[in-house]
């Protein structure tokens, strides 16, 4: 379904495969506008999934192991895969050229499904990247 919202069809109403839907748009439109604008609109798209998984998600078992990446870095990569193997289809590239894009964001989409798979079930336990403010000191 994520691969699906990062083509533009989005089969299910979700918060995170409209994220996914909207980050491929950027990824699309990389060369045609403010890069600026553009990668903070991406870095609050991160954002709002990572808080959607945060809420949502069992708790962790104690040992679960930690993975590198959060839900959201996940899904921008693969909207970024996506829209390069589609452009790299539509454009002069090479076969073995065409084959490479499409192998990684095949293997990036077997991965994000093991993973999901693995937080569904506590085995695995995603890094904390939010930014809140770090509580005042106290004084002396």
């Amino acid at each position: 379904m994520v691969l699906s919202a990062c083509a533009g069809t989005i089969i299910l109403a979700h918060p995170i495969l409209h994220a996914a839907e909207q980050l491929a748009s950027l990824h699309e439109a990389r060369d045609r506008s403010n890069a600026g604008v553009r990668d903070r609109e991406r870095a609050r798209l991160v954002s709002l999934i990572d808080e959607w998984v945060a809420a949502e998600k069992p708790p962790a078992f104690g040992a679960a192991y930690l993975h590198s990446e959060t839900v959201g870095m996940i899904i921008d990569r693969l909207a970024q895969l996506s829209v390069d193997a589609r452009e790299a289809a539509q454009g002069t590239i090479s076969g073995s050229g065409l084959r490479h894009a499409r192998h990684r964001l095949t293997e990036l989409a077997n991965a994000y499904s093991d993973l999901a798979f693995e937080i569904a079930r506590g085995t695995r336990r995603l890094p904390e990247f939010s930014h809140r403010p770090l509580p005042n000191p106290p004084s002396q």
